[in-house]
């Protein structure tokens, strides 16, 4: 499954709209059903309108009815991870972050694989999430 889920990230990132940072991104997400929902960022000229593409993916699984994380692949030139907004968004729709492999991707293909609770160890969890 990690293949196919970098090599959607990959493709997503190709798609990106990203003319005023020049920064492409592409990510992939694995859901509860086995489905890979994708995304990329879109950019805008007012900057605070930008979708990043760890959200686009994450609007769309949800638009198809997924509600939970199973793993992540993000695609970028240099194999970054997500901002924090991303990470705390991802955080959402996974009860144990530290289960949720998130592949981090170069352009050359070269990948690191990580965990979302590595990625944000202190990310805040709802009411629900509390003891």
């Amino acid at each position: 499954m990690e293949v196919g889920l970098i090599g959607a990230a990959q493709i997503a990132r190709k798609r990106a709209y990203c003319r005023y940072s020049g920064y492409a991104v592409g990510a992939a997400l694995l859901d509860e059903s086995e489905r890979i929902h994708v995304g990329c960022n879109v950019e805008n000229a007012s900057y605070g309108a930008t979708l990043c593409a760890e959200r686009s993916a994450l609007a769309r699984l949800v638009s198809e009815g997924g509600r939970r994380v199973r793993a992540v692949a993000v695609a970028t030139q240099d194999g970054a991870p997500p901002c924090g907004i991303c990470l705390q968004s991802l955080l959402e729709f996974c009860p144990d972050p530290d289960q949720v492999p998130v592949y981090l991707v170069d352009a050359s293909g070269k990948s690191r694989n990580l965990t979302l609770g590595s990625l944000v160890p202190y990310g805040f969890r709802g009411r629900t999430e509390r003891a």
